[in-house]
């Protein structure tokens, strides 16, 4: 009887047996969030409609709330079709003031960052002008948009006195101070230049032509001047390529020296990686560190960057989601060398995801466990083609598994997924998500049971005599007996999104933290033992900002 009882089990399988994990709750509609994206006509048919939009959560008020903006197209002469007129004055970005209670009130009005009618594409957040409020910058295909929060509920379109009033299609921005001088300067991703329509020689089959049918566009740097103006520097910092598709950017210290380097993912070529000198410019290497393209070699449509310490080794790694396969490029030392390996048939990544059109992405630890998880959404390109998203649980041993089947309701159904956005949005311990999906609802996804486990979330905070903001740049270090954890702060990661810019570290069973450890971004460095877990631990540095001499 017992032989037979031991067989019975073992039949059961391991899944059987195996550790409860936090599940995904839908709470889009209970949240009040009614937004829905539109591509500005009825009919997918160009590329400027088929990119979809992003999301980005951010602190508007100062609460201590994480508040949304979502981010959609509208009707534009020589994009949509006329037919899509009905649509003209009827589509608009939405803010959702986060009210504390589970809830979302839909504050754009009031704040005045509607849009302008532009066709949106991404967003991004951070306090430019040190004033203790963030400000909101908006990524359109007909001009982006600065919006200067005014520390009163409401915001002021300031583009073209800042001097970032551009003709480029910007998709992307990661916020970050290259020079040193206390004030955040902007990277901005370019897509390419639309011909609004005139190129028809492509496969029907395909729904319209691809990224390679039309010319590419340069990425931008803009140095903040410290008066309210940026002024554009991309060619003194070494980071002019005229050619470029850039579907997102960001920033990381690759490298641990205290230095944050820039990635570029590119649509249908090579990527860039610029490696930052220190004294003020840039130098591309992405061939050199093995990111320009995939594992054989072969030039990928690569989306959202997402980065972060996978397998707990002391440095980061970059995965990108792309149409038709997924990368994940792992650093490594070799003989004293920095550079990174494709890791994504080792790592159980290409099995799980490469049938899918990848598109948002983002590392997170979202069962507290220590270890950072990826969740990736999907869907096609060319078409409203929808496919669901994945959830991929890290296990600690250089694998990870595909718990998406047991990780709510979520994950059976489909959607067109575009961006993908993080944060904590209830304050309790664990973190949530935002996905952005191509002419449908988003989709706000509440974490229920991630927060079993212990953690720790950092709140950095630079104070300038002008006001406190995020110390963008900063890099924290989290310590639980030998488990070792790293994360830059730097919330414009993915696929034209921004996530919460408080730095989140789950902690497993341990109650404290061996060590917490932060690097300022002016290289200062501050240590704290046994630091209790389940706490928003607010650390605040000192800082001065240097106006620009004219």
């Amino acid at each position: 009887m017992r032989r037979l009882a031991l067989l019975w089990l073992a039949a059961l399988g391991a899944s059987a047996f195996a550790p409860e994990l936090p599940v995904f709750t839908d709470i889009t509609k209970a949240a009040g969030i009614t937004f829905k994206h539109s591509y500005g006509d009825h009919h997918l048919d160009n590329i400027v409609e088929g990119t979809g939009a992003g999301a980005c959560f951010f602190d508007y008020d100062g609460d201590g709330l994480m508040d949304i903006y979502l981010v959609t197209g509208t009707w534009t002469k020589n994009v949509s079709s006329n037919e899509g007129r009905d649509l003209r004055g009827k589509l608009s970005n939405k803010l959702y003031h986060n009210n504390g209670d589970g809830t979302f009130t839909d504050v754009t009005e009031k704040a005045g960052v509607g849009g302008n009618g532009a066709f949106g594409s991404g967003c991004s957040a951070a306090d430019y002008d040190n004033d203790g409020h963030v400000d909101l910058y908006v990524l359109n295909y007909n001009g982006n948009i600065l919006y200067h929060n005014n520390g009163d509920g409401t915001f002021a379109d300031v583009t073209k006195k800042a001097g970032l009033a551009s003709n480029r299609w910007g998709l992307s921005a990661v916020w970050f101070d290259y020079n040193n001088d206390g004030y955040l300067d902007v990277f901005v991703g370019n897509y390419l230049l639309y011909d609004d329509g005139k190129f028809r020689d492509f496969y029907p089959a395909a729904g319209y032509p691809g990224p390679l049918s039309y010319s590419g566009q340069p990425n931008a740097l803009y140095r903040n001047n410290g008066d309210g103006t940026f002024t554009e520097v991309t060619k003194e910092a070494g980071l002019f390529k005229p050619d470029g598709r850039a579907m997102s950017v960001t920033v990381a210290d690759f490298r641990n020296i205290g230095l944050l380097d820039i990635f570029v993912a590119n649509d249908a070529m090579e990527n860039y990686f610029f490696e930052n000198s220190g004294k003020g410019t840039f130098v591309e290497k992405a061939v050199n560190y093995g990111l320009a393209f995939g594992e054989n070699g072969q030039g990928v449509s690569s989306m959202g960057p997402v980065v972060g310490d996978v397998n707990r080794d002391g440095l980061l790694d970059i995965f990108i989601p792309n149409l038709n396969y997924c990368i994940l490029f792992q650093q490594a030392l070799v003989n004293g060398r920095r550079t990174f390996f494709d890791r994504t048939v080792a790592t159980g990544l290409s099995q799980a995801l490469g049938q899918y059109a990848g598109w948002g992405a983002v590392l997170f630890d979202y069962d507290n466990d220590g270890w950072l998880d990826l969740f990736v959404a999907h869907g096609d390109a060319h078409h409203e083609y929808v496919e669901e998203a994945s959830l991929m649980r890290n296990k600690g041993d250089g694998t990870f598994e595909d718990v998406s089947d047991r990780s709510g309701q979520y994950f059976k159904e489909k959607y067109v997924g575009r961006g993908v956005a993080w944060a904590d949005i209830d304050n309790d311990g664990d973190i949530d998500l935002l996905v952005a999906n191509l002419n449908d609802s988003p989709k706000l996804l509440r974490n229920d049971g991630g927060n079993r486990n212990h953690w720790l979330t950092v709140d950095a905070k630079l104070k300038f005599p002008t006001g406190s903001r995020d110390a963008i740049g900063a890099r924290v270090t989290v310590a639980t007996g030998k488990l070792k954890q790293i994360e830059d702060l730097i919330p414009s990661r993915g696929y034209m999104s921004q996530g919460d810019p408080r730095l989140h570290f789950g902690l497993g069973q341990a109650a404290y933290a061996d060590l917490v450890e932060i690097r300022w971004p002016d290289g200062a460095v501050e240590k704290y033992e046994k630091v209790k877990a389940n706490q928003f631990l607010k650390l605040v540095h000192e800082a001065k900002a240097t106006k620009v001499k004219p």
